[in-house]
């Protein structure tokens, strides 16, 4: 097969297609969206008919990818970190019902927190449900282990987690293909997984923990003898455990400074604890080398004691943000070579609103509205909107986690504060502010709603959202709000005295009013602009 050269996201979906998926579920979300946006421009799964559109939110996400596995498919499901606790319900409980088909949850994190609100790491969640995790240390462990989850899966009838990280999801590297497996088809009805795994009521609940349960000296010894896991040998009194893309930083100190120490390459969880073993009885001390929370490193404290352990918890390595080269050296006590200064032209720039972008003139009539009362603070949710937050615009105060922009204002507003205003796009309205919009019809709060609706989810790359296509009218009435009270604006500078006047009416309205503030998204109107 021909070589590729491919994002790390790429070879994952590469992966997928060629381990003979039906559908890939998804939700867009920084660094995870190039999996799902590779499908989809695929000709080989345009061609085999794999279902590769956007789903409302990461459980829906989910819940789709588990309804194909029962169906006897092979399917992939993607996610961004956080995405995982929104899907985190239907995650944990289909470690107990198991799955027909293979069914592989790829995750993608973001240490250093490049475009999220946290660093959270998902090899906790893959512990929590008790099942296998995979974190490949490149482009090609990417793609082989992609069709190896698959198998997995389907051996052990349990969901596997691929773990990926920003810099590997988005670095390129040559990747050589195999040969693809064909579709799984439809098996026949009485082959279908039973009721007494997928009903989990607490009689069959109990027996299906049991059974995860009874599986785990099964998934451990898989990961003993993992071709992801290896050992590198060396002669030095330190050694080190490395976990996905820190083993290649950790080589690289390893050359670059001509050492013997040990390695311990680990891509497959369950620690493979046999292999940890032998690198502690040769070492007088071992470096934890992890991307993200000191997950492993914390295991071994318990095994091995303190003494012996150095990582994040000890200081050795810092606490929070992304590992690299230079920060592996200095942890085994070596001093890399000076860095070339910055390039000016890559020197870190603040993030602001595109030139043009109709959320500048949303803002703009906004905070004019709210100079004039006490309480002038504003309720904001996740996006590029959120860049209101930074000057010259000031006018967000909060962006806690998708949807709580509307929920948070019910609560403000059942506090005493008013106004009490959200703002939120119309991607993340649909994801997780409908069900606290309802919450607002049924308590007849007082909240003014505005979505910044662009028709399109601007902060991944223009991916279509559930509300594409001027669908948030009937949404919003039918969730029951007055119809008095759905007004639409457009935020361009000539409207602005008449916005104005609109949000100033609706935040004096003492119950629950939804401004749109509708206006295409400036990329998306000069993309499809040059594809006319």
């Amino acid at each position: 097969m021909e070589r590729q050269l491919l994002l790390g996201a790429e070879a994952a979906a590469l992966g997928a297609i060629d381990a003979g998926i039906s559908g890939v579920y998804a939700y867009p979300g920084t660094p995870s969206t190039e999996i799902t946006e590779f499908i989809q421009h695929s000709p080989a799964a345009r061609n085999r008919g794999v279902r590769a559109a956007w789903s409302t939110n990461e459980k829906t996400a989910y819940e789709e990818a588990l309804g194909m596995s029962y169906a006897g498919k092979r399917v992939l499901v993607c996610m961004k970190h956080v995405g995982l606790n929104v899907a985190a319900d239907a995650f944990i409980n289909s470690a107990l019902t198991g799955v027909g088909g293979g069914l592989v949850l790829a995750v993608a994190d973001d240490p250093s927190m490049h475009s999220s609100q946290n660093e959270q790491d998902s090899r906790v969640y893959g512990k929590f449900a008790m099942i296998p995790v995979i974190e490949p240390s490149n482009q090609q462990e990417l793609y082989d282990g992609v069709r190896h989850a698959f198998q997995l899966s389907e051996s052990l009838s349990l969901p596997v987690m691929v773990r990926l990280t920003t810099r590997l999801a988005h670095s390129r590297a040559g990747v050589v293909p195999k040969e693809p497996e064909p579709e799984r088809t439809l098996p026949a009805a009485d082959a279908l997984p039973s009721a007494e795994r997928f009903v989990l009521m607490p009689v069959n609940a109990r027996r299906q923990y049991a059974r995860l349960i009874g599986l785990q000296r099964d998934i451990e010894q898989l990961a003993e003898c993992s071709w992801l896991n290896r050992m590198v040998e060396g002669t030095a009194s330190t050694g080190v455990l490395a976990f996905g893309i820190a083993y290649n930083y950790v080589m690289e100190v390893r050359e670059a400074f001509d050492m013997d120490f040990p390695v311990l390459k680990t891509g497959q969880y369950p620690l493979p604890l046999g292999a940890a073993q032998q690198l502690f009885n040769q070492c007088d001390s071992v470096l934890v080398a992890e991307e993200g929370y000191p997950v492993i490193e914390e295991l071994l404290r318990g095994f091995f004691g303190n003494g012996q352990v150095l990582g994040r918890l000890d200081g050795t390595l810092a606490r929070t943000g992304e590992l690299n080269t230079d920060i592996i050296a200095r942890a085994l006590g070596l001093e890399p070579a000076p860095a070339a200064p910055v390039p000016e032209i890559v020197v870190p720039r603040p993030p602001e609103l595109c030139r043009g972008c109709g959320h500048r003139d949303l803002y703009l009539a906004l905070n004019t509205v709210m100079a004039g009362h006490p309480h002038d603070h504003v309720f904001s949710d996740i996006g590029c909107y959120t860049l209101g937050a930074l000057a010259p615009f000031s006018a967000i105060h909060t962006c806690v986690d998708m949807g709580a922009s509307v929920t948070m204002a019910i609560g403000a507003a059942e506090a005493g504060l008013r106004p009490a205003v959200a703002v939120i796009g119309d991607s993340t309205f649909t994801h997780s502010g409908m069900t606290g919009l309802l919450d607002a019809v049924n308590r007849r709060s007082s909240v003014t709603i505005i979505i910044t609706d662009n028709d399109t989810t601007a902060m991944t790359g223009g991916q279509n959202s559930a509300a594409t296509g001027s669908r948030l009218e009937a949404i919003c009435l039918g969730l029951g709000v007055d119809p008095l009270h759905l007004r639409t604006i457009v935020p361009l500078k000539p409207r602005l005295q008449e916005n104005i006047a609109v949000i100033s009416e609706e935040i004096a309205y003492e119950g629950v009013s939804v401004i749109l503030a509708r206006r295409e998204c400036v990329e998306r109107a000069a993309k499809r602009n040059r594809n006319t």
